[in-house]
């Protein structure tokens, strides 16, 4: 948006006449001026040199010879001055899978660039520490509640290959929480900057929290529901909230189960 007061040059240009400071202030400010003209561009910037830069604009808007009616704006203060909130939902990854080397954070311990943990891997008999995975396709394992239970292993951390390694495999519904990549177990793997640069471009520019979790330990379903209404539940009687109980499951209308879904 851009406003303009007009003002004869011969005033503008009066030496300490209160037009001339005003117009080396706002030169100084980067307002660009041409001519009989103050172009007045709305910048980003400190709200205090905005609105200071406002006031000076209206001082020369009511001297105007014209007499051109001032345009007044309101600068917000605070959490007023957000405009936008933008939220975005990584499904079926843990922080560290995209974060854990994340400068500073509470990722993934390491010494001197070496992972210092590990999980067992029943299978093959070794313990499998992180791993930097530059793979855009990675298959995970299930991950269901049940699934997220013995991955947790009452704080332990230690299930996530196990349940990968006994999941269902590819499922001809991707979207069942209990497939899995035909066993692969990549779920040791983590990505960077190289993989999801965006990613990392937001946490620099933006706020990165790594001690927030989501509200349900389950799938991408009832995550879903949780964020939009605070709740994830199974209805047996479609519209009718108060037919609905708490489901972190696979929560479905039962009048409408037609997807193979659990419920």
């Amino acid at each position: 948006m851009e406003e303009r007061a007009y003002v004869p040059s011969f005033v503008l240009n009066t030496p300490n006449s209160p037009h001339y400071r005003i117009r080396a202030f706002l030169k100084r400010k980067g307002v660009r001026m041409k001519q009989n003209q103050i172009s007045i561009t709305q910048r980003c910037g400190r709200v205090s040199s905005v609105v200071l830069c406002c006031l000076l604009a209206m001082m020369a808007l009511a001297a105007c010879a014209n007499k051109t009616p001032a345009v007044t704006t309101t600068q917000g203060s605070g959490i007023h001055k957000i405009k936008h909130i933008i939220v975005i939902m990584q499904e079926n990854r843990s922080f560290d899978s995209y974060f854990g080397t994340y400068p500073g954070v509470d990722g993934i311990p390491m010494v001197n660039g070496v992972p210092t943990v590990c999980v067992n891997d029943a299978v093959t008999g070794q313990c499998v520490k992180p791993y930097h995975d530059s793979q855009d396709l990675n298959h995970g394992g299930p991950h269901g509640a049940l699934n997220a239970t013995a991955d947790i292993d009452n704080g332990k951390m230690d299930g996530f290959i196990a349940q990968a390694e006994t999941g269902k495999g590819s499922c001809t519904n991707p979207n069942d929480p209990a497939c899995s990549g035909n066993g692969q177990t990549d779920v040791m793997g983590y990505h960077d900057y190289h993989e999801i640069p965006n990613y990392w471009a937001y946490a620099k520019n933006f706020v990165l929290q790594d001690h927030m979790f989501e509200p349900d330990a389950s799938w991408s379903l009832p995550a879903h529901l949780f964020m939009v209404s605070a709740w994830s539940a199974t209805c047996s009687k479609q519209g009718d909230p108060q037919s609905c109980v708490n489901n972190i499951k696979g929560p479905v209308s039962r009048s409408r189960n037609r997807t193979g879904l659990p419920g």
